[in-house]
């Protein structure tokens, strides 16, 4: 079922980097974050995604900062993290380095002091007593009422005022399936009638594509820690991979290994994939997919930050990996055979914790494999589509490959050649 909105051309071979503003910097501020544009960009970054920007309720707040996910207003910045005028500089300065930003927006639920609370409760579900509700165990939160059609007019009047106000090209919805399909159409129509956006949902329902361009990848995390903990083999993983490489056309999975949640409460990607880390990583980046980067990931980021809590990153120390990441999202970008619209052959490669892919575009191949198994190996695959003349991308040796590969790779190594496809 294909999405009803074209992908934007630059989706095609995006990358989106998650700001968690609160522990970014000591400030946890706007201004502080401005600082890192720079270096982001280097990095290959395209796309920001700010968590949450909207003022946090104080009724009912869980820690002493509470949640983002928790907003008093949808029309304001919170004063913590700046003012609207440093959001609209922020902006710009991403746009002149040719980056979008992208905003995290909350449509299932309000803080329990949200201004609707007062001037228009009818927006919100009630309990069998009148009461304000939430249906899914957050305390901190009352569940919105999309059965009123005056609440579906506000909430898109406060979306549409966050794209005219702040020019941002794109809406990352949390919990977008607990919000209905059709209010998410209605709102799509009527944001990109202003500005075409890259629209990112939190679920994972294949019917949401009719709406969003990506959704979130959750069977390919789980499936992945479980084989790496030993409680499940690779082969569940390698159906999922499957599976989302044959979504709707002009839609995809999101890839990543970290987010705000998982780094929070399930632990960062060190805790869950150990040494297959950087090569599930790679995977991200590599597949015909968008990637995710987390906050803190190029550091990298060993501990699990504080959600209610100011636990500030450490970017003072040497950025580790940088040049990592670069290498990555600067061959996402430079090569067709990692865009989204590129095929993806997953080969034989005798193991199914070796993952192995032939990937095409239109003008570049690339053969990618992932040893994500617990010894080093051999892999050897045997295929006529090999043939050609690559490049690998992390140490610019070349190899001449006829229709047999042999490779020699440790524990949660990974080797990833490109070439030019003959014509």
């Amino acid at each position: 079922m294909a999405t009803a909105f074209p992908l934007l051309p630059f989706a095609n071979s995006t990358n989106i980097y998650e700001v968690n503003l609160r522990q970014y910097t000591p400030e946890g501020s706007l201004t502080a974050f401005e600082k890192h544009l720079p270096r982001l960009k280097d990095m290959g970054v395209q796309l920001l995604w700010f968590m949450p920007l909207t003022p946090i309720s104080e009724h009912n707040r869980k820690g002493s900062l509470g949640s983002y996910y928790a907003a008093k207003s949808f029309n304001r910045v919170c004063e913590s993290y700046g003012t609207a005028h440093d959001l609209q500089r922020i902006v710009r300065a991403a746009h002149h380095l040719g980056m979008k930003v992208m905003i995290d927006w909350v449509a299932n639920h309000t803080g329990c002091d949200h201004e609707w609370t007062i001037s228009n409760p009818d927006f919100y579900e009630r309990d069998k007593h009148g009461n304000f509700m939430e249906k899914h165990g957050w305390s901190d939160v009352y569940d919105l009422n999309y059965h009123n059609p005056n609440l579906r007019l506000a909430m898109i009047d406060a979306m549409l005022s966050w794209i005219m106000r702040y020019d941002i090209d794109g809406f990352r919805c949390d919990m977008a399936h607990l919000v209905p399909l059709d209010f998410w159409m209605e709102a799509r129509s009527a944001c990109d009638a202003v500005k075409p956006l890259l629209w990112l949902a939190e679920c994972e329902e294949i019917a949401y594509h009719q709406a969003f361009d990506l959704t979130y990848s959750w069977q390919w995390m789980h499936a992945t820690e479980k084989a790496v903990k030993g409680e499940g083999g690779w082969s569940e993983a390698r159906a999922v991979l499957k599976h989302y490489l044959h979504y709707p056309k002009r839609s995809t999975a999101l890839l990543f290994t970290s987010n705000h949640d998982e780094n929070s409460w399930n632990g960062t990607e060190y805790e869950k994939y150990q040494s297959r880390a950087l090569a599930l990583a790679a995977i991200s980046v590599c597949a015909p997919a968008v990637p995710l980067i987390y906050s803190g990931q190029e550091i990298p980021n060993h501990k699990r930050l504080q959600f209610f809590e100011r636990d500030t990153l450490n970017f003072s120390q040497t950025i580790a990996l940088h040049s990592f990441y670069k290498t990555l999202l600067e061959a996402k970008q430079q090569n067709d055979c990692f865009h989204i619209n590129a095929s993806a052959l997953l080969l034989d490669a005798g193991r199914e914790d070796v993952f192995a892919f032939l990937q095409m575009g239109v003008s570049e191949k690339a053969i990618t494999i992932f040893n994500l198994g617990k010894e080093s190996l051999n892999v050897k695959l045997t295929n006529k589509l090999l043939k050609g003349a690559y490049r690998n991308i992390f140490s610019g040796q070349e190899q001449q490959i006829n229709d047999t590969l042999e490779a020699a790779l440790e524990e949660g190594e990974f080797l990833l050649l490109v070439a030019k496809r003959q014509t």
